[in-house]
């Protein structure tokens, strides 16, 4: 009997419900979602002051064809056919006028940039109620002015927020500082003062240059003041006090000053004590693929991430350490420290020499290496929301991602290891597949990393033989075949990226599993396979997921993973196989534009993948 074949419905009923639904999405779904966002569009048209005729040209709301809003200068859409306002970038327009209230209509936004314009006036004090799901806000180089609403700490999505150029006055709240998800603050060239909040997430791309009354942080010290004395005996009490005080306190410093060097001289031993062995090196040349930062050179990128400040860290895995790295002009890279790799330098360089020439959109660009004495280092292009490791696991409350953009990471992360394994010239496997190697962009966009850090792929073998390898990956992601073999082959990367399916639709780790019960001693897949078993599949799902009108894709996304973890290597998909069932799922959403997408490498995959598709639809 087939695992999840208990959750099959009948066909004909499945069209049935599926005619129902579709029904009820163009009377209902259809009606809120675009009469919203075209209300939402209407109002910033009429609230916004064009002088340079921009959006009164190209906004023409005349149009009754469905999807016309996202041919609009500035504007883009889920997807070409349907009205779901993603994105809205109206920077240097020379618009003018007030914050436009009425994006609150645009109810799906992620994406806000109204910079480089002639806006004034404070920004709403229920910012929150207006933007919610923003994960972008540009509003830079305005007229802004008021102080910046606290309440602009509730839109908990917040990854980059842009308030450089403007005229806000008063403190920075505070609260800004406890956003999980920001990694970016400008709000240089204000008229700000205070002190500088902590910030949990944001390190180094800040910027607080030009408020005169701001302090901490990178400013001057804030200072405190105190009332003057009025009498004598309160002045030479104070003295006594003040001298025994002293000398109280140069004793503690002096102890404290002894325990914190030793404290340094330990962290040194498991930090970054191995970047001091670089000094003697710091101009050595960064052999860079790309021309524009041809002239790099170690001494940049040490002091890009403060000579490898473990502050920095970004990342850390099987493969080695990311750091953040910072240039003097304001860009962002990540620099990743690998662990002993074994290998000589002519091979490295020969390896380092085909990656850098590997471009795909679902990889992390390989910029450049460099070579100092025995330590390696890969420059990578940076990526602002980190892991899909760290958006599906961090903080208590579980997952925020909804199933749509679960769904639009699986497909695009299957598509770049389906392109690595068929498409690829020398082809690549990757062999330590994990969420914490798919790292997301600005838009939430993945990107696969570490792809051929292990071993490349022998480009003779057309057929993608096995290859020996000398580690495994990342636990709880090997396949149970390696254990007896020590053989890499591509099915044990379709196994490990099962592994990240079951995270993205249960939203648990793949080795720690918190709503297992407390006896239970296994892993993700095992937990998942025994539910399957008793029926109770459902209570592994992410519940924010259910109840959606999203079930049945939950559900074939489900069996998409089962078919990737079978126990029998030669019983799993291909990843393109993989690749195109996910795809299928999603169709409705047209999250791909299908421009680099690959052909099936064999004559029988097409064969292969239509029959599937069926299969799953039947079940």
């Amino acid at each position: 009997m087939d695992l999840f074949s208990h959750m099959g419905l009948n066909k004909k009923l499945f069209t049935v419900m599926h005619g129902i639904y579709l029904v009820l999405l163009v009377f209902s779904g259809l009606s809120y979602g675009s009469e919203n966002d075209v209300s939402c569009l209407r109002s910033i048209k009429e609230s916004l002051h064009d002088p340079n005729n921009i959006l009164n040209s190209t906004w023409n709301f005349s149009n009754a064809t469905q999807g016309f809003i996202c041919s609009f200068t500035g504007i883009d859409c889920w997807a070409p056919n349907e009205y779901r306002v993603l994105n809205i970038r109206l920077s240097n327009m020379g618009l003018r006028g007030r914050f436009p209230l009425g994006i609150s209509n645009c109810s799906s936004l992620q994406h806000l940039d109204l910079s480089s314009n002639d806006l004034d006036g404070a920004i709403p004090a229920n910012i929150s109620f207006i933007i919610p799901y923003v994960t972008v806000l540009d509003l830079s180089s305005n007229r802004f002015s008021g102080e910046i609403p606290v309440n602009l700490a509730n839109c908990s999505y917040l990854n980059s927020l842009q308030l450089d150029h403007n005229r806000f006055s008063g403190q920075i709240p505070p609260q800004l500082g406890q956003l999980s998800r920001l990694t970016r603050f400008t709000v240089a060239n204000n008229l700000l003062v205070g002190p500088i909040p902590n910030f949990r997430n944001v390190t180094s791309d800040v910027d607080f240059t030009n408020n005169p009354g701001l302090c901490g942080f990178s400013q001057s010290p804030c200072q405190t003041s105190s009332g003057k004395s009025k009498t004598g005996v309160i002045v030479a009490g104070a003295v006594a006090g003040v001298t025994a005080g002293a000398i109280a306190l140069g004793l503690v410093m002096f102890f404290l000053g002894r325990r914190v060097s030793v404290k340094k001289k330990e962290e040194d031993a498991e930090g970054n004590k191995w970047a001091k062995s670089l000094k003697g090196t710091k101009k050595i040349k960064v052999s860079m693929f790309g021309e524009s930062i041809s002239k790099m050179r170690l001494s940049d990128l040490m002091k890009a991430t403060d000579n490898f400040n473990k502050q920095n860290i970004i990342g850390e895995g099987r493969m080695g350490t990311i750091y953040k790295a910072k240039l003097e002009d304001g860009s962002l890279y990540m620099v990743k420290r690998l662990q002993d790799t074994q290998r000589s330098q002519e091979e490295f360089i020969s390896e380092m020499a085909i990656l850098g020439s590997v471009k795909n959109r679902d990889l992390v660009p390989l910029l450049g290496f460099c070579l100092a004495g025995k330590e390696k280092l890969l420059v990578y292009k940076y990526m602002p929301n980190g892991t899909l490791h760290d958006q599906l696991h961090q903080g208590e409350d579980g997952c925020s991602m909804d199933w749509t953009t679960r769904l639009r990471i699986a497909i695009a992360a299957a598509r770049g290891l389906a392109w690595l394994h068929h498409n690829c010239n020398p082809r690549i496997l990757h062999r330590n597949i994990s969420s914490k190697c798919i790292l997301l962009d600005i838009d939430f966009e993945p990107k696969i990393s570490d792809f051929g850090l292990a071993r490349l792929m022998n480009p003779i073998d057309t057929h993608l033989s096995t290859v020996v390898i000398g580690e495994f990956g990342d636990l709880g992601y090997v396949a149970p075949e390696y254990s007896r073999t020590l053989v890499a082959t591509p099915k044990g990367d379709v196994y490990s990226f099962g592994v990240v399916l079951l995270e993205l639709v249960t939203g648990e780790r793949p080795t720690q599993v918190t709503k297992a019960p407390e006896n239970f001693k296994g892993n993700l897949v095992e937990w998942v396979t025994e539910l399957s078993q008793s029926s109770k599949l459902k209570h592994a799902i992410d519940k924010s997921l259910l109840g959606k009108g999203v079930d049945n894709e939950v559900f074939q996304f489900l069996k998409v993973a089962h078919n990737c973890l079978s126990s029998n290597p030669k019983e799993r998909p291909s990843m393109f196989e993989v690749y195109q069932l996910l795809r299928a799922i999603g169709e409705r959403y047209h999250f791909s534009t299908d421009v680099e997408i690959m052909l099936p490498t064999d004559s029988g995959d097409a064969d292969n993948i239509r029959e599937l598709i069926v299969a799953q639809e039947e079940a």
